[in-house]
């Protein structure tokens, strides 16, 4: 009896077992269920069905749109702003519409991960730009509707230009509303030749810590070299690149006395440099590559050469020569040529003068005629005279003067499309730009240059550039237009007292040199910047 009933009992619980396992599976199921994240709901600004929303009145891009959603529209929202990933997390997401806002920014990467994307609009907004590759990744993207936005069609859209120009997408007409010679104008019309983004620009690069007259640049034993002239410490300092620290280092010197012009020649592969003092005369060394030092050579008859100012060096029919400017009441501007073993007088082309520059360059009297070599003499007591070459007698003649060009300290030349120009430096009064017309110089531009001493073109790759120094003011460095035939502004340059400007080209880098007679020597980078990157 006992036994039968405790065999009941047992029954019995069989049952409440099961019931209680079930209840505590249950209970784990609930607790496993409470766990997982719930479903983004609708911002409060939305509205949303099961595959769309609409957003109105936002401050903001909500973060909590449901991410199955395949149609979102933004409409007469607040925000003017839209950041990287506003859209994240809407893998799904086919049609975007942004339209009838007061959007004025967009950033790069607003719209990454939106892989399904097909149509994008963004139109009736106040966007002006663009930033490059902002439907980069939006490979499914078949339509885009720009319209009614206000596009300043500049470098920073060039980008737009060209994105239109190979797109598979279909894209509304749109219109520049800028710059004004492209209002109106509809963007895919244009062309990314239309754009000229490429800008240059000198940056300071490097200070010297001595003033300078003169520097000049020369390629020897497959380097190139810089040699600068010191008047105070009376040296030539020579500086060599550093391809390892990326500067100018000293390489070597002269010393002298009050040094003006230190002027390299290379003859076959023998560097020679002409040093021109004030005082002590005037030299000539030579390198010596196994002493791996400068020698001196050779001196230059003091009774010509008394203050030299100049010196420029040309070589005519293989031979070599070099010329010196000089600036005192007695001595003769004259000109050296070299034998074989030196260099001896050649010529003295006039005495008296006080001759302050000498500038050789070759014209043609008519486009179908040689270009013959001439040299131009500035001085402080006549104007410019131009020399010919004499092919016969091997000298050179004078020739005629440029009028009513008084006080002019020096004259520098330039090429343009084979046309050949001439700047000329006055300390008061008007520098000018003149053009060579076959039988003389004509007037093309003028620039204001109280205290200049120095008006140098410089060629650097397809730049064309004039510089324009002041005692008094800041350096102009001028660009050539090509379409005006003239020189435009460019840049000023803050330079004490220049005396000199160089352009030094080294492994693919243009630098440019300027000498200062008051303060330090001064080296710029030639940096070009594309405003469309």
């Amino acid at each position: 009896m006992e036994s039968e009933r405790s065999q009941r009992m047992g029954t019995a619980c069989i049952p409440l077992k099961r019931i209680a396992y079930f209840l505590c599976l249950l209970s784990a199921l609930l607790l496993t269920e409470g766990k997982k994240p719930a479903k983004p709901k609708c911002p409060a600004v939305c509205t949303c069905t099961k595959d769309n929303a609409l957003c109105e009145n936002a401050r903001s891009i909500p973060r909590t749109v449901p991410p199955d959603v395949i149609s979102l529209l933004f409409t007469s929202n607040s925000f003017d702003v839209i950041s990287d990933d506003a859209f994240i997390g809407l893998p799904h997401l086919e049609y975007l519409f942004i339209e009838n806002n007061n959007i004025k920014s967009i950033s790069r990467h607003t719209f990454r991960g939106l892989k399904s994307l097909i149509h994008l609009s963004l139109a009736n907004n106040n966007l002006q730009t663009l930033p490059k590759d902002i439907f980069k990744g939006l490979d499914s993207l078949t339509n885009v509707d720009l319209r009614g936005n206000s596009f300043n069609c500049d470098c920073k859209l060039k980008w737009l230009v060209e994105w239109l120009d190979h797109t598979n997408a279909t894209v509304e007409d749109i219109y520049c509303e800028g710059p004004p010679e492209y209002k109106k104008r509809k963007i895919n019309s244009l062309s990314p030749k239309d754009f000229d983004c490429i800008i240059t620009e000198f940056a300071k690069s490097q200070d010297l810590p001595y003033q300078s007259l003169s520097i000049d640049t020369f390629s020897y034993m497959n380097d190139e070299y810089v040699v600068i002239a010191q008047p105070f410490t009376g040296k030539c300092i020579f500086l060599e690149w550093d391809h390892v620290e990326k500067t100018f280092r000293n390489y070597d010197n002269i010393t002298g006395t009050s040094t003006v012009v230190c002027k390299p020649i290379v003859i076959e592969t023998q560097l020679y440099v002409i040093v021109a003092q004030l005082f002590g005369g005037s030299h000539i060394y030579k390198r010596d590559s196994f002493a791996n030092k400068f020698i001196k050579i050779q001196d230059i008859e003091i009774l010509k050469i008394r203050k030299p100012n100049d010196i420029e060096t040309f070589k005519i029919e293989n031979n070599w020569y070099f010329v010196v400017a000089d600036s005192s009441k007695a001595g003769f501007t004259t000109i050296y040529k070299w034998n074989g073993n030196g260099f001896y007088s050649h010529q003295s082309l006039h005495a008296w003068y006080r001759d302050t520059d000498v500038e050789y360059l070759e014209i043609a009297r008519t486009p179908q005629t040689l270009r013959t070599p001439h040299l131009i003499l500035s001085s402080s007591s006549q104007r410019p005279v131009i020399y010919q070459w004499n092919k016969a007698t091997q000298l050179f003649t004078n020739q005629t003067d440029i009028p009513n060009m008084e006080d002019v300290y020096a004259v520098k030349h330039f090429s343009v499309k084979g046309d050949v120009y001439i700047c000329l430096t006055r300390f008061i009064g008007d520098s000018k730009v003149m053009k060579w017309g076959g039988s003389s110089f004509q007037d093309i531009q003028r620039m204001p240059s109280r205290g200049s001493m120095v008006f140098q073109p410089l060629q650097i790759n397809n730049y064309q550039y004039a510089i324009l120094g002041s005692d008094y003011s800041f350096t102009q460095v001028y660009n050539w237009d090509a379409e005006k035939a003239k020189f435009v502004k460019f840049q000023e340059l803050n330079v004490q007292a220049p005396r000199s400007f160089t352009h030094v080209s080294i492994n693919k880098r243009n630098f440019l040199f300027a000498s200062s007679f008051k303060g330090n020597t001064q080296i710029y980078k030639h940096v070009i910047v594309d405003l469309s990157a």
